[in-house]
């Protein structure tokens, strides 16, 4: 349901609220915790601070933290730069003509999902997604 850059922002923004009020966290620290090849990693913290999602710092102590608490950060807005709403929206076999009045044999299965994916990601927040106990705070 996800494409893998999605994934990897996923990733990426849960690494930032895990360590949220500690400081920045520089991208070859969170591409070597997270398992993300660092170059990607660093294109992906670029849409998503361009997006409003993250916030950068030059410099020495240089970094990205998140924008704002865990608790305000719906996984849309994370997914969002990526693959806009509209296109998750589109048939799933891709037919132009597919619609609600003209549906194709998938139409209502695939409604359903769609329906139940973006409820979800426009209804839990990275803080509702965290779970300590996978990985140790100070590497995200």
């Amino acid at each position: 349901m996800v494409s893998r850059t999605e994934e990897y922002a996923l990733r990426a923004a849960v690494c930032l609220a895990r360590r949220y009020g500690t400081g920045t966290v520089r991208a070859r620290d969170m591409a070597k915790a997270t398992g993300i090849p660092a170059n990607y990693l660093s294109k992906i913290l670029h849409q998503l601070a361009l997006a409003g999602v993250v916030e950068s710092e030059r410099g020495r102590s240089g970094g990205f933290t998140l924008a704002g608490p865990p608790s305000s950060v719906v996984l849309a807005s994370v997914v969002a730069p990526f693959e806009p709403q509209v296109q998750r929206t589109r048939c799933l076999l891709g037919l132009p003509q597919c619609s609600d009045a003209n549906p194709c044999g998938a139409h209502e299965r695939w409604r359903t999902i769609k329906e139940a994916t973006l409820e979800f990601l426009n209804h839990t927040t990275l803080a509702d997604v965290i779970d300590d106990g996978v990985t140790d705070a100070s590497n995200c």
